[in-house]
């Protein structure tokens, strides 16, 4: 008998049990969403187009009508390209408020020097307005020893010389034929005099 209202003691706790854990609610525990993928704080680069359309067709000569060209001289008067038959001629492309050029005017200067006793003309024009910049190219040349022939290029010159290419300071170097041997635009600390030498003595060497 004592057995027997032990275990209906026991069948009765466990069915109370199981009615008060029936009443309350499971959750399950929510899982955490992921972080949002926030784009890089450097974009990716936008793709180089294609040789086809970046490039453009490099100048190779100027023609005996531009090279007749009035060109204004920095001081006073004019020359004209075609003012230096059987030369070589180096014309620089500069401006006053350029730092680079303001840099590569004293490796230029080397060179000019070097080749003083030769047939090589040099050429300096600048790109700016004489209208609105003379002052300031006044004193750029104050405080700099730039002795190359000085002119304005005007718009039409400039046009041409650089060939659709705006940077600045940009270097020509042309034959006694008019052929365009070399053309580069920026400045290189300590190689730049090295690159226009080496452009000059292809220049003379394929002079007639």
């Amino acid at each position: 008998m004592g057995k027997v209202f032990i275990l209906l003691f026991l069948l009765i706790a466990f069915v109370v049990s199981a009615v008060s854990q029936s009443g309350r609610k499971v959750t399950t525990p929510r899982s955490t969403p992921p972080a949002p993928i926030q784009p890089p704080l450097i974009p990716e680069p936008e793709p180089l187009l294609t040789s086809a359309v970046a490039s453009r067709a490099p100048l190779l000569f100027l023609t005996e009508s531009f090279r007749e060209r009035e060109i204004s001289a920095l001081e006073s008067g004019s020359f004209r390209l075609a003012d230096f038959p059987g030369k070589v001629v180096v014309i620089n492309l500069w401006a006053s408020w350029c730092g680079p050029c303001r840099r590569e005017v004293p490796e230029y200067e080397k060179v000019r020097k070097a080749y003083a006793e030769r047939e090589v003309e040099f050429i300096g024009l600048t790109t700016e307005d004489p209208r609105t910049s003379g002052a300031r190219v006044k004193k750029f040349l104050r405080n700099v020893n730039f002795t190359f022939r000085l002119g304005w290029a005007d718009a039409q010159v400039a046009h041409t010389l650089m060939n659709g290419e705006r940077g600045i300071p940009q270097t020509l170097v042309i034959d006694s034929e008019g052929r365009v041997v070399g053309h580069w635009t920026g400045y290189i600390p300590r190689h730049s005099g090295d690159r226009l030498t080496a452009a000059i003595n292809q220049a003379l060497d394929d002079t007639p």
